[in-house]
């Protein structure tokens, strides 16, 4: 009978426990790594990136045009808050020199034994106590009264000037917290942008760029058309040479063309769309402002069909591009990161509006 009996069952030991464990959780990884694959997104062709891509980088530059507007009023509420600094210390200043000359006629009355009501009530240990009774001013008959006066006013420009840089340092600091929002969301669509072609084959990055006029780079010395450029040579309009605001602001867009795009920038080294456009007329003494839903209100709004040089010509529903127009129907603009200033036909964007600077 003995050898019909049910083996016994020998507990399990800690190490056997461990690599049960350890295979357990290898298949479950291994479960899950064939299910992620088999739900993984199906390769895009050259087509379908372009459309995504071309849709970031949109994206993106209204984010790069909402971050330079932001940039604009933050360094506006710098400058003012500099300034308010500025107005206070000047402000103390004088507040110490009144404070300095009562000091110095309140000993010369003590001396003499001649010390006022009044300005025993300004040289308090307190000044806030002899601002809650400075109305005793107007019963002090001392002939000093008029120097306590401005004293008094001293004091009051100087808390209203503070006052006034507390709330100016919050509003900075708020244009710098939208400010970096917007830098995170421009860095994150390009980003997006850059992983979907660093998945393309060779052969298909080179299809998409064939497919691309604004990719890749483009290279002309000042005044000369872009050797990296699509467009005929024939169709290449020359900068015009009237010497007019419009003619200078077109022929430094023609110097800009090979130099890089980097957002947020305003030259002279490298441009975003905006910055070229205010960049271009600032050479010819017109000062634009930096965004491009800002630079389309700048001057007059022109209908397409009386586009000259030097016109401002703006893309897509939200007015996120610009280019500056140089005659037979193409502009000089910087495209988008990767690329550097070149000419483009102005109907390669959905078109939004054009305005002539003042």
């Amino acid at each position: 009978m003995a050898s019909h009996r049910k083996p016994r069952q020998r507990p399990l030991s800690g190490g056997t426990i461990r690599k049960a464990a350890t295979l357990a959780l290898a298949g479950a990884a291994t479960a899950t790594a064939f299910e992620g694959s088999s739900q993984a997104e199906p390769r895009l062709t050259p087509d379908q990136v372009k459309e995504r891509v071309d849709r970031l980088y949109e994206e993106a530059e209204a984010a790069t045009e909402q971050y330079n507007g932001a940039k604009e009023k933050a360094d506006r509420a710098e400058r003012s808050l500099e300034e308010l600094r500025d107005r206070t210390a000047r402000t103390t200043d004088r507040l110490n020199t009144a404070r300095n000359a009562l000091g110095s006629l309140a000993a010369s009355q003590y001396r003499s034994g001649a010390l006022g009501p009044a300005l025993q009530l300004v040289l308090s240990d307190d000044p806030q106590e002899y601002l809650d009774r400075a109305a005793l001013l107007d019963r002090a008959g001392d002939r000093s009264a008029a120097d306590l006066a401005t004293v008094r006013s001293r004091l009051d420009e100087v808390g209203r000037l503070r006052a006034e840089a507390a709330g100016r340092l919050a509003e900075l600091r708020e244009r710098q917290a939208e400010l970096a929002r917007h830098k995170r969301t421009a860095e994150g669509k390009l980003e997006d942008a850059r992983r979907l072609l660093n998945r393309l084959t060779a052969e298909e990055r080179a299809r998409y760029e064939a497919m691309d006029p604004d990719s890749g780079p483009a290279t002309a010395p000042q005044g000369a058309p872009a050797a990296g450029n699509r467009t005929p040579s024939a169709a290449r309009p020359a900068p015009p040479a009237d010497g007019s605001r419009a003619a200078r602001a077109v022929s430094f867009a023609y110097g800009a063309i090979g130099k890089p795009y980097v957002w947020g920038a305003t030259g002279p080294g490298s441009f975003d769309c905006s910055g070229l456009a205010q960049a271009a007329w600032r050479s010819a003494g017109v000062s634009l402002p930096r965004t491009t839903y800002t630079q389309i209100n700048a001057g007059r709004r022109i209908a397409r069909s009386q586009l000259a040089p030097g016109d401002l010509v703006f893309f897509y529903s939200g007015i996120t591009h610009v280019g500056l127009y140089v005659g037979n129907g193409q502009m000089i603009h910087a495209p988008r990161p990767g690329s550097t200033v070149r000419l483009a036909p102005v109907d390669s964007m959905p078109w939004a509006g054009a305005a002539r600077p003042a």
